[in-house]
């Protein structure tokens, strides 16, 4: 799924649902935002296409591929996971030119508010994706640096403090109790200064800059009500899967049935219907 933040400051998400037919390059997109209050169906005909190379596999790795691609690719590398773990400087990256591309550009540091208050990092250019995925209803960048393993280092400092997931469960339970992201920003900055000023150090001047001039962003996603109970939704166990749409969040439907993580389904065939 798709989400995009309204350009007009509310807030607002909208979500895509981009449907391929086999063999057709061209993705048709269905508002799944329109369809609040409407029953859904998606009916899973037991093929999972690889997102990379397009065969057919039993089994899905890392959200879509075939395991030879989940091998081959440095998009799958436990470093995209752990930033710390980069290694290459060691000459031993699976796809250097594509780490060029990704990995050694800017990178955000931020803090959310998803379950409770986390830390994460994302590409520049991720912003404010990476948020909408993640179900985060309040967000904030803290620090720009010049490489993804650069902002991992950040991250694993500010993690002795704090989580850096989400407790989905939680998450779509409702909105967490808001929290002012700017004062814990700079809590964390004097609480961390002496590391964060090696962390510089280390890395070179201007490696890491800490962003003080933007706004906490507050978003809001489209959800007519909010579960009692959290029950998980699968493809795998349950081919079939039905029942009125009553929200979105992150990359979760929320029906009166359950909820389904769509992104985990990615690379899929599945059949929807809407009525």
């Amino acid at each position: 799924m798709a989400a995009e933040l309204a350009a007009d400051g509310s807030g607002a998400v909208t979500y895509s649902l981009h449907l391929r037919n086999q063999g057709d390059a061209s993705a048709t997109p269905l508002l799944m935002s329109s369809l609040l209050g409407r029953e859904v169906k998606l009916r899973f005909t037991g093929a999972i296409h690889c997102v990379e190379c397009g065969r057919l596999t039993r089994k899905s790795f890392n959200q879509g591929y075939c395991y030879p691609c989940f091998s081959r690719l440095a998009s799958c590398d436990t470093c995209m996971m752990d930033p710390v773990t980069c290694h290459y400087d060691q000459g031993t990256c699976r796809e250097p030119e594509w780490a060029e591309s990704v990995c050694m550009n800017d990178h955000f540091v931020y803090l959310s508010n998803t379950s409770a208050t986390k830390v994460g990092i994302t590409r520049y250019s991720q912003l404010p994706t990476r948020w909408l995925d993640q179900g985060a209803s309040w967000a904030l960048p803290i620090m720009r640096t010049r490489t993804r393993h650069q902002a991992g280092c950040v991250e694993a400092l500010l993690r002795t403090c704090m989580s850096d997931r989400t407790a989905w469960q939680r998450m779509l339970k409702g909105e967490p109790e808001e929290v002012d992201l700017q004062v814990l920003r700079d809590e964390l900055f004097e609480r961390f200064a002496t590391e964060l000023n090696g962390l510089s150090q280390r890395f070179g001047l201007q490696s890491l800059q800490p962003v003080t001039d933007v706004q906490t962003a507050h978003i809001r996603y489209p959800v007519l009500r909010y579960p009692d109970k959290i029950k998980a939704l699968n493809l795998d166990k349950t081919a079939e899967i039905s029942g009125t749409l009553l929200g979105i969040k992150g990359q979760y439907w929320l029906l009166d049935t359950g909820v389904i993580n769509i992104r985990k389904f990615t690379a899929y065939e599945v059949q929807i219907a809407v009525r």
